[in-house]
């Protein structure tokens, strides 16, 4: 599974979601512009010591990523019809991404077909879900339903089939 997030403008939340990636086992892909410097002490503050541990790449335009990201395309925008639990998510899937104050470009939603335009349910009235929580939500769903693969024990002991059973008993 690969996330991909398209002229991001906010550092400390691109940093948590390379902990997120870090943690799940997600390629991380961005696309320039960025509205922050790699280097920028937010972006490592808000992955803490995982950046290490994640795969993230840097391209320079959409059609560059999508040269090296052939699996299914999936966008997310606030104004899709279609939820995100109602697609079974493959390992090769792509979750695209928008830019935390505008949203996926135009170029990006061309390049994705229209039922592959996500959404996340909110309450009526509310514009938007802030970008690492959006992310968290859909990447989190789709490694469930692909069993947690590659999960292990953490430093509770927990493993994946504690996790997806729900039996916290030790």
């Amino acid at each position: 599974m690969h996330v991909l997030l398209v002229h991001p403008e906010i550092a400390p939340n691109t940093g948590a979601i390379v902990r997120l990636c870090a943690n799940t086992g997600a390629g991380l892909h961005l696309v320039e512009p960025l509205g922050f410097s790699l280097d920028d002490r937010l972006l490592r503050r808000g992955g803490l010591d995982y950046h290490e541990a994640a795969s993230m790449t840097v391209h320079g335009s959409l059609t560059e990523a999508r040269a090296v990201l052939p699996g299914r395309w999936f966008g997310f925008s606030a104004r899709s019809t279609t939820s995100y639990v109602d697609i079974e998510f493959d390992d090769d899937d792509v979750l695209v991404f928008g830019a935390e104050r505008a949203g996926l470009t135009d170029e990006a939603k061309s390049a994705i077909s229209a039922e592959r335009m996500l959404t996340i349910p909110m309450r009526p009235g509310n514009r938007s879900i802030n970008l690492a929580n959006a992310v968290s939500i859909v990447v989190y769903e789709a490694w469930r339903q692909r069993g947690f693969a590659g999960a292990g024990p953490n430093d509770d002991g927990l493993t994946s089939e504690t996790l997806l059973t729900g039996d916290f008993d030790r």
